[in-house]
């Protein structure tokens, strides 16, 4: 815990690099493309868009037990913060790979160039959520006083995220087999997360592998509070909040403990 407290007290005496660090990953990522940041809306709206079809018209998954919300919405409401939590472990986990210069001619706090990969992708999100926005519009989605248990929900999502990213950064420095690996588990975790199907056609004997799916509990209790109108189920979004602040911990531990050899794996 102390160990954290003194990190953030590092972070914020470097914050004006940290956010140098995360305009210029913004930046840099469609310097060169026509589109330019329209691709980051084009990107999840086509895949909505497939995924769609594919699982609403041809396979025909039910949206909940009742099936009134159209399914693109529904699925867009658990794709937009899935695809925050895979994109940022995908770039948290080469980021010091990339910035190895800074690393071996500069000091400063290392976990800034994990925070900026993630806070780049929250800047990206928040572009792609106009298009959930359009889309709760046209179909006349009511919105209630529960949506505001949509920012504790991001917090717990991001606190889990960097957990996991501050592991994945370290680990990948000295084994770089770890990005590659990355991409199989998050195809996987996706198709255990209820993010493509609705949460309540979980058979009851995998109820367990759900409630301990930090993600799971998370994307769950998005479509609660925004489509269903409803708050989030405490007890299981306090076991979510649990885990992703462990895991937080053991991530910051690790991250710690390598930072010595970082220069020496460049």
């Amino acid at each position: 815990m102390g160990q954290l407290i003194s990190e953030i007290k590092d972070i914020i005496k470097w914050k004006e690099l940290l956010w140098q660090m995360v305009g210029r990953e913004v930046k840099a990522r469609y310097k060169q493309s026509v589109l330019g940041y329209f691709w980051v809306i084009l990107n999840p709206l086509a895949q909505m868009l497939v995924m769609s079809f594919a699982f609403s018209l041809i396979l025909r998954i039910p949206t909940n037990s009742s099936g009134h919300i159209p399914y693109s919405i529904f699925l867009f409401v658990a794709l937009l913060p899935w695809t925050l939590f895979a994109n940022s472990l995908n770039s948290a986990s080469s980021s010091l790979v990339t910035s190895s210069s800074l690393i071996t001619k500069v000091y400063f706090p290392r976990t800034i160039l994990v925070l900026s990969t993630i806070f780049a992708k929250i800047i990206d999100f928040l572009f792609a959520l106009s298009i959930l926005v359009i889309y709760m519009i046209i179909y006349q989605i009511p919105i209630t006083i529960s949506i505001f248990w949509v920012i504790p929900i991001f917090f717990i999502q991001q606190i889990f995220t960097l957990g996991i990213s501050l592991f994945l950064a370290a680990a990948n420095l000295l084994y770089r087999d770890i990005q590659y690996l990355l991409t199989l588990i998050l195809i996987l975790w996706m198709y255990v997360t209820p993010v493509i199907y609705p949460a309540d056609i979980v058979p009851a004997k995998y109820k367990l592998l759900f409630q301990i799916n930090p993600m799971s509990v998370i994307i769950n209790a998005y479509r609660q509070t925004i489509l269903g109108g409803s708050e989030p189920k405490y007890i299981s979004l306090l076991i979510a909040a649990i885990v992703s602040f462990i895991t937080l911990l053991i991530g910051l531990f690790y991250f710690k403990s390598r930072e010595k050899i970082f220069a020496d794996n460049i």
